[in-house]
């Protein structure tokens, strides 16, 4: 998502939404915190997701935008983003083209938890968690 665009979506939602929670799927680190921080204080979140991998860097910027480049993944640990980890391995390897089927070990849900001002819609704070199942 690039400044461009998201300019006419904040148009469109100014006067109806408080909190604006914004999901960044894309695989550049760099990205998502550049557009993070040229969307610091115009939305309460900005959540990346699309590696699948959760990263150590939740926090809240300086104008009440929470922040993390990726949350992570419902699904297995063992395994390569969700797929049996043989079968990845296998593919790059050999390069040849299999089939992908999720792995089911160790299954574990990521997530966050921001508390966010419904007034403001300014975020105060950001935990991520881990559910194990």
């Amino acid at each position: 998502m690039t400044p461009h665009l998201v300019e006419p979506m904040f148009k469109i939602v100014e006067h109806e939404v408080t909190i604006i929670i914004v999901d960044v799927h894309g695989e550049m680190a760099a990205d998502k915190i550049a557009l993070a921080y040229y969307l610091d204080g115009k939305v309460s979140a900005v959540i990346g997701t699309h590696t699948h991998v959760p990263t150590n860097d939740a926090r809240i910027l300086e104008h009440g935008t929470a922040y993390i480049t990726d949350v992570g993944m419902v699904g297995a640990t063992r395994s390569v983003i969700g797929v049996k980890k043989e079968i990845i391995v296998e593919h790059l390897i050999t390069g040849l083209p299999k089939r992908f089927d999720n792995a089911h070990e160790e299954v574990k849900g990521y997530g966050v938890l921001i508390d966010i001002d419904d007034r403001t819609g300014k975020s105060y704070a950001i935990e991520p968690f881990v559910i194990e199942g």
